[in-house]
C-alpha cells in the first residue's frame, strides 16, 4: 500500500499534464478526435492551429510548483532561533509590509443590497441594514423638474399621469436626446403619496457595476394578497448626474457616492508631462554626468594634491553652469507666451488654454481619439429622402407628398360622409389583395401613416404661465397647440421622422402608454390603440408596433429597421438593396418601413403565445424573440427613408487634413454600430476606397480568436468594433488587438462606456509609445480627455464639463486643424531651439572656464565673478535668447496648405541626442576659440583677459541667436540691440569686475585701452573666427541638404 504512494506528487502531476499535452498534440491524424472548440473558455489547447500568441501559464505553474516544493520543505524543518537568523526576519518584515500595503490599498467590497420601504419596525437603525447610510439624502428623494438627480435611484412615482417621465443623460452617456423612464407600477398606482410610508415593501438591487445601460433588481410588496413581485430593469432607474426633463419624480436611493454609475465611470486625473520635457530631462542628466566627469578629470590632472576632495567640489561649483538652471524658467515663460498666442489667434476665436505646461504636445500627436455626437456631428437630424420603389422624393419635392396626403384624406372622408356603412369592406378587400397595383397617392399615404405610427416618440407640451389649478382642463386646452409642442424620443432619428410627417400634414398630437392620436391635414383626429410595442435593440436592429384603428377596428403590424435586418422579412423586391447602397454613399441613415395587416384571430393567437413567452423563467429572451419572429414574415414593403445627421462645419476637410498629416483617427462613441458606421462614411473618416471590417459580436476566447484571425487577413481596411467585443478581446488578446488595430487607417468603437474610452487611450500609450490626443464635448468624455497626453474639449450642447476638464478648449471641431498644424508646430520648434540654446549658453562659458583653469595649472580659480555670471544669463543674453519664441520656420498659411509637413515633427528630429551633440561640439569649439584667442592676442596685456574674453563671448552669443533665427521679427532686432546696449553701458559701471580676481589684485578696467582700435579689431577677429565657420556650414547644409519645408518657402 505504502509502495504505491508517489513520493513527489507535484512531479507526478507535472508528468501527467505533460502526457496530456503530448497526447493532445500527437492526435493530428485525419480521424483523430480532439476536445470540442467551445468546451472551456479558458482552455487554449484547441486554438493551436491559429497564429495568435498563446499563454503558457499552465506550463509555467507546473514547473514552478515542482521547484518550490523542496525549498518549502527545507524551510519547514528549521525552527526557533535558527529559522529567524537564516532568513525568518526577512519573511516577517516582508509579510508585515505586504499586510500594511493591503490594508492601505484595500477597496470596500461592493455588495448587493435590500432597501425597505415603509414599516419602520423592519429597520433596526436609522437607516435599514445593508442599505444606504448617507446623511445627505433621505431614503426617499423628491426631485422637481429640471433638477439634477443626486444619487442612483429606483423610480417609484411621478406626477405624470402616464406613469413615465423623460430624463436628460447628456452628462452620463453623451447623447442629447431624452430617455423615457417608467415608474414601478405598484407604487405609481398608490392613491396618495403618503402611502409609500405605510406599505410593507422592499427593493432588491444588484451590486454596483460600471455598465450604465443595464440593471437587475426586483420590487416586492409583502402586505398585499397575493404578494406583488415586479422585475426592475434599466427603464426603472434614475442614475446620478442625469436631469429630470418632465414632471417630478420620487425615488428610493440605492447607490450613493463612489457606488454611483457616474462616479464609477470617471477616473482620477493625472499630472501631464510633455514629451519635450522628458527629452530635456534626459539631456540634463547627461550634462550632469559630463559635469562630474570634467571635475574628476581636472582633479586627476592636478595629481590629487592636498585635499583633492575640496578641489573636486570647487570644480563642481565652477563648472555648474553646464547644468542649465535657467532652462526651466525660459521654457515656462515660453509656454506661457505660446498659450497667449493661441488665445489671441483670430482664426480660432474662443480658444482657451487651460494647461500651460504641454503646448508642445500639439506638435507631436500620432493618434487622435474623438467622440461622435456633438463633436463630429451637430446631432440634428434632417429628413432628406423617401423612396417608394418606383418613385423617389427629395427635399425639393416634399410639396408633392403633402398634396398626395391631403388628397388621400379628403377622398377618404368624402367617401365616409357619402356612404359611412360601406366604407370599411372595400378597405379590407384592398388590404387583403396586395397584388392589385395601388396608385402613387395611396402608396405615399400608407408610407406616411406608417412613419407617423411606428416610433417611440412622445409629444411634450410646456405648461402655460399662470395655470395652477384644474390641470386636466389646462392639458385639454394645450393638447393641439403647435407652438407649445416638442417631440422627445430616445433617438433623434425618430424625432426627425415625426417632424417630417408633421410638415407633410400628418401630425402626432398625443401619446401615452396605450394610445396615440394623429391629426390629419383637414383637422380630424385619428385615434390608434397601441396593442404591443417591440423596442429597438442592437441585436434585432429593428422596432415594431401593433396598433388598432379605433374608427375601423383594423389591426396593423408596422415595423421599421436597418436594411440588413429587414431585407429577409419583406416580400421579394429588386430595388431595396441598390437604393440602400445609393443612400449610404450619400451619407444618409436609412430605415426600411414595412407593414402587415392582421385579423382579430391572428392577433389573439399571437397575444396568447407572446404573454406565455414573457412569463417563462428559462430562456425568456429567446422565446419572446421566436414568437415575434412568427409575425415577421412576408411583410409588405412600404418605403425606404433617408435621414441626414448634420456634421459640424468643415469636418470633412479637417479630417482629411489630419489624415494627410499622418495622424490616425479613432472614433469612440456610445452610439449604435450602424449610426457610427454611417457617420464614419459621411464624415470621410473612412475614405470611399477603403473597406470596412465590422467585428462580429464575441463573448468567449474562442470566438475572439477566430474573429481576430479573420481580421488579420484583411489589408488596409477600417475596423468597426463594439464595446462588448472590445472588452472580450482586451481580456485575452490585448497585445494582438492593439497590434492589428494600430495598422488600420481608421478605427470606430461603438457602444463605448466612459471607462472603456479611457482604457483605449491608455492601451495606445502603453503599446505604441506615441502621443495621443482626445477630443470630446460631453461629461462622458472627461475620462478619455484626462487620460490622453493632450485633451481638447469642445463647448457644445452637452455643457462645459469636457471643456473645463480639458487642456485646451475650442468652440468648433474645425479649429483643431490650425491648433495642431500651426500652433503645435511653432510651439515644438521654438521650445526645441530655446532649450538647446540655453544649454549651449551654459556649455560655452564652462568650456572657457575649463581652458582658463588648464592654463593656470588646473587651479580652481573662477574666470568671471560676481555680477558678470549673473548678468550673463539675465541682462546680457536673456532677451535675444528668449526672442526665439517668436521664430517660425513655415508661415501659418503654408503649414495649413501642406499638412504633410507635420509628419516630420512626430519623428522628434528637432530635439534629439544627435542635435544635442552638435550643439555640444559647437560650444566646445567656440569656448576654446574665445579663450585661446584671448590668450594669444593679448599676451602683453594679459591683465585684461576677462574684459576681452567676456566681450567676445557676448558678441558671439548675439551672433549665434541671429544664426539660429529662421524668420526675423522686429522684437528680435530690438532684443539684440537692447542687450548689446546694456553690456556697453555696464562696462563703465562694473569696471572692478573686468579683471583677474577682485579689486585686491589691483586689476581695474582701462577705459582708454578699450576704446582703442587694437582692442576692437582683436575682439572682432576672435568673434569672427568663432562664428564664421558656423555660418559657412549652415549655408552649405541648406544648399546640399535643405529641409523639406524650404522648397515650399522658396
Amino acid at each position: 500500500m505504502a509502495d504505491q504512494i508517489p513520493l513527489y506528487p507535484v512531479r507526478g502531476a507535472a508528468a501527467v499534464a505533460s502526457r496530456k499535452r503530448a497526447a493532445y498534440y500527437s492526435a493530428a491524424g485525419p480521424g483523430a478526435e480532439r476536445p470540442g472548440r467551445f468546451q472551456l473558455e479558458d482552455e487554449s489547447a484547441h486554438l493551436d492551429e491559429m497564429p495568435l500568441m498563446m499563454s503558457e501559464e499552465g506550463f509555467e505553474n507546473d514547473e514552478s510548483d515542482y521547484h518550490t516544493l523542496p525549498r518549502a520543505r527545507i524551510l519547514q524543518r528549521k525552527r526557533g532561533l535558527e529559522w529567524f537568523v537564516c532568513g525568518g526576519w526577512k519573511f516577517l518584515c516582508t509579510s508585515c509590509c505586504d499586510w500594511l500595503i493591503n490594508i492601505c490599498q484595500r477597496k470596500r467590497e461592493l455588495k448587493a443590497r435590500t432597501v425597505w420601504l415603509g414599516y419602520p419596525e423592519k429597520c433596526e437603525e436609522k437607516h435599514p441594514r445593508n442599505s444606504i447610510k448617507n446623511q445627505k439624502y433621505n431614503v426617499f428623494t423628491f426631485i422637481p423638474g429640471n433638477q439634477r438627480i443626486p444619487s442612483d435611484m429606483v423610480f417609484l412615482r411621478t406626477s405624470e399621469k402616464a406613469g413615465s417621465c423623460f430624463i436628460r443623460t447628456d452628462q452620463l452617456d453623451g447623447e442629447t436626446d431624452w430617455k423615457l423612464k417608467v415608474a414601478v407600477s405598484c407604487t405609481q398606482r398608490l392613491p396618495a403619496l403618503g402611502d409609500l410610508f405605510s406599505i410593507n415593501a422592499y427593493v432588491y438591487a444588484q451590486k454596483p457595476q460600471l455598465d450604465i445601460h443595464s440593471f437587475e433588481g426586483t420590487f416586492t410588496r409583502e402586505d398585499s394578497d397575493p404578494p406583488v413581485h415586479e422585475s426592475l430593469s434599466i427603464e426603472n432607474t434614475l442614475w446620478a448626474s442625469t436631469i429630470v426633463a418632465s414632471g417630478t419624480v420620487i425615488g428610493v436611493v440605492i447607490y450613493t457616492g463612489k457606488e454611483t454609475r457616474s462616479v464609477m465611470n470617471t477616473s482620477n486625473p493625472k499630472n501631464k508631462v510633455g514629451l519635450l520635457d522628458l527629452e530635456l530631462n534626459q539631456l540634463t542628466k547627461a550634462l550632469f554626468l559630463a559635469l562630474v566627469a570634467l571635475s574628476l578629470v581636472m582633479v586627476t590632472l592636478q595629481g590629487f594634491v592636498g585635499p583633492w576632495y575640496r578641489n573636486l567640489f570647487r570644480f563642481l561649483l565652477l563648472f555648474s553652469y553646464i547644468i542649465p538652471i535657467s532652462l526651466r524658467v525660459n521654457l515656462d515663460m515660453g509656454k506661457a507666451a505660446y498659450g497667449w498666442m493661441i488665445m489671441r489667434d483670430e482664426n480660432i476665436p474662443g480658444t482657451v488654454v487651460r494647461t500651460s505646461t504641454i503646448p508642445e504636445e500639439l506638435g507631436r500627436l500620432v493618434y487622435l481619439l474623438t467622440d461622435k455626437t456633438g463633436t463630429l456631428t451637430q446631432n440634428e437630424m434632417i429628413f432628406k429622402r423617401l423612396h417608394l420603389g418606383t418613385v423617389s422624393y427629395g427635399t425639393d419635392t416634399m410639396d408633392e407628398i403633402q398634396s398626395h396626403v391631403m388628397n388621400s384624406y379628403s377622398q377618404m372622408y368624402s367617401q365616409a360622409s357619402g356612404n359611412n356603412a360601406n366604407s370599411t369592406p372595400p378597405r379590407k378587400a384592398q388590404s387583403s389583395a396586395p397584388k392589385v397595383r395601388k396608385s402613387v397617392s395611396s402608396r405615399v399615404h400608407e408610407a406616411v401613416k406608417a412613419i407617423a405610427l411606428c416610433h417611440n416618440v412622445t409629444p411634450v407640451y410646456e405648461a402655460r404661465a399662470g395655470v395652477t389649478g384644474e390641470t386636466e382642463y389646462a392639458e385639454v386646452d394645450q393638447d393641439f397647440s403647435d407652438e407649445n409642442r416638442t417631440y422627445q424620443a430616445s433617438s433623434p432619428d425618430e424625432v426627425a421622422l415625426v417632424q417630417w410627417t408633421e410638415s407633410v400634414g400628418l401630425t402626432l398630437v398625443n401619446r401615452d402608454l396605450t394610445s396615440m392620436q394623429l391629426r390629419t391635414p383637414g383637422g380630424q383626429i385619428l385615434t390608434y390603440c397601441i396593442l404591443q410595442m417591440f423596442p429597438f435593440t442592437s441585436e434585432s436592429k429593428r422596432m415594431g408596433v401593433i396598433v388598432r384603428d379605433e374608427a375601423t377596428a383594423e389591426i396593423t403590424f408596422y415595423m421599421k429597421g436597418a436594411d440588413v435586418a429587414m431585407s429577409t422579412i419583406v416580400q421579394y423586391n429588386d430595388w431595396l438593396e441598390e437604393e440602400c447602397g445609393n443612400m449610404a454613399r450619400e451619407g444618409l441613415r436609412t430605415l426600411v418601413v414595412a407593414k402587415r395587416a392582421l385579423t382579430e384571430e391572428q392577433y389573439q393567437d399571437f397575444e396568447s403565445r407572446y404573454s406565455q413567452a414573457k412569463l417563462s423563467v428559462h430562456d425568456r429572451m429567446l422565446k419572446v424573440a421566436a414568437v415575434v419572429e412568427s409575425l415577421e414574415r412576408e411583410m409588405e414593403l412600404l418605403c425606404l427613408t433617408g435621414v441626414e445627421d448634420q456634421l459640424q462645419a468643415d469636418v470633412r476637410p479637417t479630417l482629411e487634413m489630419l489624415r494627410n498629416a499622418g495622424i490616425k483617427i479613432w472614433m469612440l462613441t456610445g452610439d449604435k454600430l450602424e449610426t457610427a458606421t454611417c457617420i464614419a462614411k459621411s464624415s470621410h473618416l473612412v475614405s470611399r476606397t477603403q473597406d470596412i471590417h465590422t467585428f462580429r459580436p464575441v463573448t468567449s476566447r474562442g470566438e475572439a480568436h477566430l474573429e481576430l484571425n479573420a481580421f488579420r487577413r484583411k489589408h488596409d481596411c477600417a475596423l468597426v468594433i463594439s464595446g462588448d467585443s472590445l472588452e472580450v478581446c482586451l481580456r485575452y488578446y490585448e497585445h494582438e488587438l492593439a497590434e492589428l488595430a494600430c495598422q488600420c487607417p481608421a478605427v470606430v468603437c461603438c457602444r463605448c462606456s466612459p471607462t472603456q474610452k479611457a482604457r483605449i487611450v491608455k492601451l495606445l500609450q502603453q503599446r505604441t509609445g506615441k502621443r495621443t490626443c482626445a477630443i470630446g464635448d460631453g461629461g462622458n468624455d472627461v475620462s478619455m480627455i484626462q487620460a490622453a497626453d493632450c485633451g481638447i474639449g469642445i463647448e457644445g450642447k452637452e455643457g462645459k464639463q469636457a471643456s473645463l476638464a480639458a487642456d485646451f478648449s475650442i468652440t468648433q471641431f474645425k479649429h483643431i486643424g490650425r491648433l495642431l498644424m500651426v500652433h503645435g508646430r511653432s510651439s515644438y520648434k521654438r521650445s526645441a531651439a530655446l532649450g538647446q540654446f540655453v544649454m549651449h549658453r551654459g556649455l560655452i562659458i564652462s568650456t572657457m572656464q575649463a581652458v582658463f583653469s588648464s592654463v593656470f595649472y588646473f587651479a580652481s580659480v573662477p574666470l568671471y565673478q560676481g555680477f558678470l555670471m549673473v548678468g550673463y544669463a539675465t541682462i546680457y543674453t536673456m532677451f535675444p535668447v528668449f526672442s526665439l519664441v517668436l521664430d517660425q520656420d513655415v508661415k501659418p498659411e503654408m503649414a495649413m496648405l501642406y499638412p504633410e509637413l507635420y509628419k516630420d515633427l512626430t519623428k522628434g528630429r528637432s530635439l534629439s541626442f544627435k542635435t544635442f551633440l552638435v550643439w555640444v561640439l559647437i560650444s566646445i569649439y567656440q569656448g576654446g576659440i574665445l579663450m585661446y584667442g584671448a590668450l594669444l592676442l593679448f599676451e602683453s596685456e594679459f591683465v585684461h583677459v576677462v574684459a576681452i574674453s567676456f566681450t567676445a563671448l557676448i558678441l558671439t552669443e548675439l551672433l549665434m541667436v541671429a544664426l539660429t533665427v529662421r524668420t526675423w521679427h522686429w522684437l528680435m532686432v530690438v532684443a539684440e540691440f537692447l542687450s548689446l546696449g546694456c553690456y556697453i553701458a555696464s562696462l563703465a559701471f562694473l569696471n572692478e569686475y573686468f579683471g583677474i580676481g577682485r579689486v585686491s589684485f589691483g586689476a581695474f578696467l582701462d577705459v582708454a585701452f578699450i576704446t582703442t582700435v587694437t582692442f576692437l579689431w582683436k575682439v572682432s577677429a576672435i568673434t569672427v573666427v568663432s562664428c564664421l565657420p558656423l555660418y559657412v556650414l549652415k549655408y552649405l547644409k541648406r544648399k546640399l541638404s535643405p529641409p523639406s519645408y524650404s522648397k515650399l518657402t522658396s
